[in-house]
Parts: C-alpha cells; sequence; structure tokens
C-alpha cells in the first residue's frame, strides 16, 4: 500500500511540474501568456513601415505579452524567400499577400472561420471578405482592393476631342475605343509619333484584361471549365492585331519593357497606358510637384484612370482583387493559442487604421470602418476616385478564389508556357491570331482534356 502510495504521489507530482513547465507558454489557453507572432510583409506604400509601427503599438496596449517580430521584405526576392520557408514547413506565421490555393494545398494555411467574429464580417464591405477565401474558406484577411485599369494623360484626351469623363462614367466599346484610338495617333511637330496606347510585351495583364471584357473571365471559369478555346478569345487577339496594324501602338510592343511604357506616357509619347492602378495618380502628383520643385525634368501630367474597353456584345468586367494577410501554421504546430494569437494580430493589421494602405494607394476600402475613418482625406483626385468606384461595381471575381488546386496549377502554367510566348508572337508578327487561336485549343485540350 505504501508502495502505491509512493507512486500515485510521483504521478501527481509529474502533473504538477508539467502544468508549470506549460505556464505562460503559447499552446495553453491563457490569452495573455507570452507569445510571438511573425510577420513577413512589403512595402505596400511609401509610409507603410510607419503604419505597421503605429498599428502593433496600438495592438501591444491590449496584448502586451504578445510579441510581434516584423520583417519587411523586398518586392524582388521576398517571394522566393517566403516560398522556400513554406516548403521546408516553416512559413511565417502571417504573410503579406493575396490567398493562394497552392498555401492551401500545403496543409499549412491557416482555416479561420471559427475566429471570425459576425462584428468583424459585418464591417466587411459586400463581397470582399470573400477575396480571403479559397473555395468559400476563410484564409486571409484583404487590407485593400487592387484594381487594374488603364490611364489616360488628361491633356492628350481633351486635345482630341475625346469625353474621358462620360468614358469614366459609362466605360466603352472596343468600337468606341478603336474610333478615339484614330484620333489620338498621330505624328507630332518634332518628327515623333504620338499612340493612342502602349503595354508592355513580357506581361499577360493586357491580353488577360482585354479577353475578361469579352465574356472570359479567365483561361478556366469557376467550374473549372476551359474558356480560351472559342471565337471569343480569337475576337480578343484580332483585336489586338488590329491595333498593331493601324499603327495605334507602337510596331515595337514586344521588345518594350514595362519600365519603357511608363518612360513614354511621362514623354507624353502615348496618350493611354495599360496597365494603369489607382496610385498612379497619387504618385504622378507626387511627380508634377518634382518637377515643380525642379527635382525632375519633364512634362507635367494631369492623370485619368480609365476602364478597359469591352466588347460591343459583352459586359465591361474590371480585373479586381484582394491583397493583405495570409495566415499560417508551421509543420511544427505551435497549438491553438498560437492560432488564436495570429488571428488577433492578424485583425489588428487589418483594421479601421489599416484602412490607410487603401488611402494611400488611392484603393476601394475593404471595411466600412476604414472607409468612415478616411472619408474626407481621400488622397487622389475626386474624379479619378469616383471613377474606380464605378469600376468595382464591375469587378470580375477571381477565379482562382473557387478553382480546386490542381485546376488552379494548371492555368497558372497553361499561362506561362501557352499565353506568354503567343502573345509575345502575336506582337512581334510571328504568329496571326488564327494560329494562336488555334494553338490556345490543342494545348487547352492536352492540358484540361476540353
Amino acid at each position: 500500500m505504501k508502495r502505491k502510495g509512493l507512486v500515485l504521489a510521483m504521478v501527481l507530482m509529474m502533473v504538477w511540474i508539467t502544468a508549470c513547465g506549460n505556464k505562460g507558454g503559447a499552446a495553453t489557453n491563457d490569452p495573455d501568456a507570452n507569445d510571438t507572432v511573425t510577420v513577413w510583409t512589403y512595402p505596400v506604400h511609401g509610409t507603410y513601415e510607419d503604419d505597421l509601427k503605429d498599428l502593433i503599438a496600438d495592438f501591444n496596449k491590449e496584448h502586451p505579452n504578445i510579441t510581434v517580430k516584423t520583417e519587411m521584405l523586398s518586392w524582388a526576392e521576398g517571394p522566393k524567400k517566403f516560398d522556400v520557408a513554406l516548403n521546408a514547413g516553416n512559413p511565417p506565421d502571417l504573410y503579406f499577400h493575396s490567398v493562394d490555393g497552392t498555401y492551401v494545398n500545403t496543409g499549412l494555411a491557416l482555416e479561420l472561420d471559427s475566429y471570425l467574429t459576425p462584428e468583424i464580417k459585418d464591417d466587411y464591405m459586400p463581397g470582399t471578405l470573400e477575396l480571403g477565401q479559397i473555395q468559400g474558406k476563410q484564409y486571409g484577411l484583404p487590407l485593400y482592393q487592387f484594381q487594374w485599369a488603364w490611364g489616360g494623360n488628361k491633356r492628350i484626351l481633351e486635345e482630341a476631342g475625346i469625353d474621358w469623363q462620360a468614358i469614366q462614367k459609362n466605360g466603352w466599346t472596343w468600337s468606341e475605343f478603336n474610333e478615339a484610338a484614330a484620333k489620338l495617333t498621330k505624328t507630332l511637330d518634332n518628327g515623333s509619333k504620338q499612340y493612342a496606347l502602349v503595354t508592355d510585351g513580357t506581361s499577360l495583364d493586357f491580353i488577360e484584361m482585354l479577353s475578361r471584357n469579352n465574356g472570359m473571365i479567365d483561361v478556366l471559369d469557376d467550374s473549372g471549365k476551359f474558356q480560351w478555346n472559342d471565337g471569343r478569345i480569337l475576337d480578343t487577339l484580332s483585336f489586338i492585331k488590329n491595333l498593331m496594324d493601324q499603327g495605334y501602338m507602337p510596331k515595337e510592343t514586344a521588345a518594350l519593357a514595362p519600365a519603357k511604357r511608363t518612360d513614354m506616357f511621362y514623354a507624353g509619347e502615348t496618350a493611354i497606358i495599360s496597365k494603369a492602378i489607382p496610385y498612379y495618380d497619387v504618385m504622378i502628383q507626387n511627380r508634377n510637384k518634382d518637377i515643380d520643385a525642379g527635382k525632375v525634368q519633364g512634362e507635367k501630367i494631369d492623370f485619368v484612370l480609365l476602364p478597359v474597353p469591352h466588347n460591343d456584345n459583352q459586359p465591361a468586367a474590371t480585373t479586381m482583387g484582394g491583397e493583405g494577410y495570409v495566415a499560417f501554421k508551421q509543420k511544427k504546430d505551435k497549438g491553438e493559442q498560437h492560432a488564436k494569437n495570429t488571428f488577433l494580430v492578424m485583425e489588428a493589421l487589418s483594421g479601421a487604421k489599416a484602412g490607410n494602405s487603401a488611402n494611400e494607394l488611392a484603393l476601394p476600402f475593404v471595411r466600412q470602418s476604414q472607409a468612415d475613418l478616411f472619408k474626407g482625406k481621400e488622397l487622389g483626385q475626386q474624379f479619378n476616385l469616383d471613377a474606380a468606384k464605378e469600376m468595382a461595381k464591375h469587378i470580375a471575381m477571381p477565379v482562382v478564389l473557387k478553382l480546386d488546386i490542381d485546376k488552379a496549377s494548371q492555368q497558372k502554367q497553361f499561362k506561362e508556357q501557352v499565353v506568354k510566348p503567343n502573345i509575345q508572337a502575336l506582337f512581334s508578327g510571328e504568329k496571326t491570331p488564327e494560329q494562336i487561336a488555334e494553338d490556345f485549343k490543342s494545348k487547352g485540350q492536352q492540358m484540361f482534356g476540353q
């Protein structure tokens, strides 16, 4: 009996020691337990690092025992560093990015639905919380809605008699754009040519935005059906070729880098640039100030945000999505309390004050509390802010948010291996729209079985 009593006492002692050892650890149910949450992010806008410090300082007033460790990544090298960490099973707790099906496929993306309160859900504008979901499950909280558009030089548009205000309000068709392009293309007094439109020869955004405005939201639709195998893609390719043939775009488009198209826009060599984001308004206003101060040489530009034209027989569709923080767990799981703490930090970095990112970038807010806090403090010109809101009514929800992981991966592969070389061949005149459309069809059959 004495031996049994001794054994029982030893067991109780071990339980007590274990409990004491866990006290203050991240895996306990104590919300005030010491814990560290890691955040990898980017210079989202010029003063974002200062914003981040303020948001974390506010958070630590309520949660002094949760340390938030941040690392500011570069846009060039950050994605590679994150991919290495994710593949090694040790991603940061929070990463600034749009949600991605490949993240979910690793099993390390943290599902957030159980942490979302009704108050948080109700604060998000209609349709914006969904921008952080994959197949209906929440993995991220968007900080803002990114928006792709075209951008115009107000002076050049008005000199050609283009009613840019009507375009901002009502949009425009491919036919209407062609009519405008004829007026915008001319030889300048110095002998150089002014183009209606410039894009670069390396990016996919040009054909993606135009095909989206021809009834094809993406290569696949949200059910996984292959879209780029019928007359709509041929019409899109033919529209682009006509822009080249008519001289509305530079013949050397295939060789233009993204930086070059921006230089041409600044130099007044083109009326319209593709692609443009609402932030261009703020960026060009700052450039104008530098010109006034003698820091930069060149003509000041009054920027006009323009919707992408749509096929005459199809509705307008604006390329938009959400960017913000995505939550992760690690291969060596740190427990439920750490996951809860991660969400607490995530919410703090995505709340009302965090709306300054959308404000700085002249992008639509995702939360009502953000819109209320920054009302009257908007940085963009009002007519461009109104245009962005109008375009947001025609949002084309990203297809990748609804595709299964394999389909999303196949679509990405198709764009890189099939679309990119073909659009370059179209720009260079090496292939006709008919040849490219046939290649899309045959390669789509091979990759998607459709």
